[in-house]
């Protein structure tokens, strides 16, 4: 590889880490092609891509950037992750495709700019996506106009009831 074909390499992954707010580092060593294509897709339809860069490279293209707390991690067989869309979504495909298989491993990523460990990683893959969030959200905030409109019916239907009341008693007394 020529110094023009590395520097298009450095750009394109440096372009690819600032787009991305989630960047994984993984070990893949003694996996096939097979498994590598099935980790692609289940990333691709996540928000994600994977990609195996020379570590060098890596090291260079995430020097000054968003994810510059995870360069020096670059050793060995590493491949990268990128998640564009949810966070979540991309470490569960992850996460889960660690438990399928006994020769990846997740290292270390970078959210926004956070390290985070396996750990941590496996973690995030535990909450909840993004549409139940939402949804958790709005039923929340959905929750207190509707408490607020009952209690003040409730208000309402008792000063009723007490005016009734006092119409009853003064119907009887004229």
């Amino acid at each position: 590889m020529n110094r023009s074909e590395k520097a298009a390499v450095i750009e394109a992954i440096k372009a690819r880490a600032e787009k991305a707010p989630f960047t994984v580092l993984t070990d893949f060593k003694g996996m096939s092609v097979e498994e590598l294509t099935n980790l692609r897709v289940s990333l691709r339809k996540a928000g994600g891509e994977y990609h195996v860069v020379k570590n060098t490279l890596a090291r260079i293209a995430l020097t000054d950037g968003t994810h510059a707390a995870i360069k020096d991690k670059f050793h060995d067989n590493c491949g990268v992750a990128f998640g564009y869309d949810d966070p979540v979504a991309v470490a569960k495909a992850l996460s889960d495709f660690a438990k399928q298989s006994k020769l990846f491993e997740l290292r270390c990523a970078s959210l926004d700019g956070k390290a985070l460990d396996a750990a941590q990683i496996d973690a995030l893959a535990k909450l909840p996506g993004r549409e139940q969030l939402l949804g958790q959200l709005l039923g929340t905030m959905n929750a207190v106009p509707t408490n607020f409109v009952s209690l003040f019916a409730n208000l309402l239907r008792g000063l009723l009831y007490a005016l009734k009341g006092i119409e009853e008693q003064k119907g009887k007394a004229a």
